[in-house]
């Protein structure tokens, strides 16, 4: 890969931590505070069904995810496993689509 390239991996994987570390504060905060009022699972359900603010929330939560996991494990295939390559490469995108589709079939299934 061109320098170019690398330099883009690099931005993009501090880029979505930062969005991460933002989303997993927001989430956790949320959490604490819907559980310390005494509302159920069930509860949190309910008001989350339908309310497209998170719907959009954990849709850009499941988008950092997808770009952050995919380019943090390329070194370490590299790395630890010597994969280096079109395979590796195919594997990663391949990896990012299924954490996508899964990420948002959660995402869905709270929403809806």
């Amino acid at each position: 890969m061109s320098t170019r390239g690398e330099t883009l991996l690099w931005v993009a994987q501090r880029a979505s931590a930062a969005l991460l570390a933002l989303c997993v504060v927001v989430h956790l905060a949320t959490m604490i505070y819907a559980i310390q009022g005494g509302l159920t699972a069930a509860e949190i359900l309910g008001r989350t069904r339908g309310n497209l603010g998170w719907l959009v929330f954990y849709s850009v939560f499941i988008a950092a995810v997808v770009v952050h996991v995919p380019i943090g494990l390329r070194p370490v295939l590299g790395e630890w496993l010597e994969w280096r390559g079109t395979s590796r490469e195919v594997f990663l995108v391949a990896l990012a689509l299924v954490l996508a589709v899964l990420g948002m079939r959660a995402v869905l299934g709270v929403f809806g």
